[in-house]
């Protein structure tokens, strides 16, 4: 089975691959922009399935397919609540809501299985769902972390968080009045849960706020020095291949 995965947001597009391997599914290509899937569908063999996030960076995905006609079966993978996409089953093989939980993509994949040869002639119309996007429903991210502090429990608005950083197998919080905490997470679970137009992974150990980048310097190796408002702890570096999706981000 030849499989595609198209979506905007990277690690969100491994992760999944990830997920897809442990099922003996493998990924041949990843797209992450309209652009580029318009490209590669003219250049390439269609796949048998595709894992299709509804909105990429510069633009909703379905605009791929006014200019191709879709030859495939399709997963949406969206973060769009669960009720206004109960119409998406009636075109589609099947849906799922993120974060993607392993047992529900089992079963997706098992349905589009058991569909076979029925799934090759699915034909989906794009323009009705395009109307569900109108006025879509908000996705909710993280609004507040906790942490245990003696035997007390403190609550920390994202708002309060300039990074979040690993170190020495912990997640930290970095709060705006300079302090840190160590929160029961990771930064592979934050990437499910921040709002990106706010928050970018930068490189394997942080994660920044927009709002408190103070300066931007040129580094050493093509990559980005960060100056923070008050992170002082260590240096604060975007890497190298990160740092092409950093100034799109900036913009």
């Amino acid at each position: 089975m030849n499989v595609l995965i198209i979506e905007d947001e990277k690690p969100s597009a491994r992760r999944l691959q990830r997920m897809l391997e442990r099922l003996d599914l493998s990924v041949a290509t990843m797209l992450h922009t309209v652009e580029e899937s318009i490209a590669w569908f003219g250049a390439n063999e269609h796949p048998d399935l595709i894992f299709l996030d509804i909105q990429l960076s510069d633009g909703l995905s379905f605009e791929i397919f006014d200019s191709v006609e879709v030859k495939s079966s399709i997963i949406f993978t969206t973060a769009f609540d669960e009720y206004a996409l109960q119409a998406f089953k009636l075109n589609s093989i099947d849906y799922l809501l993120k974060p993607i939980d392993e047992e529900e993509l089992e079963a997706a994949v098992l349905k589009y299985q058991s569909l076979q040869p029925k799934a090759q002639n699915l034909q989906l119309n794009f323009d009705d769902i395009k109307k569900l996007l109108t006025n879509p429903v908000e996705r909710e991210y993280k609004k507040r972390f906790t942490t245990k502090i003696g035997q007390h429990i403190k609550m920390i608005s994202v708002e309060e968080i300039e990074c979040f950083y690993s170190e020495n197998k912990g997640t930290y919080a970095h709060t705006t009045d300079g302090r840190d905490y160590l929160l029961d997470t990771t930064l592979e679970q934050l990437e499910e849960e921040l709002e990106p137009k706010t928050f970018f992974r930068i490189s394997r150990k942080f994660y920044i706020n927009i709002n408190a980048i103070k300066d931007i310097i040129s580094y050493t190796n093509s990559r980005l020095q960060l100056k923070l408002n008050t992170f002082k702890e260590q240096e604060v570096i975007v890497a190298r291949e990160r740092v092409k999706d950093f100034k799109l981000w900036l913009e």
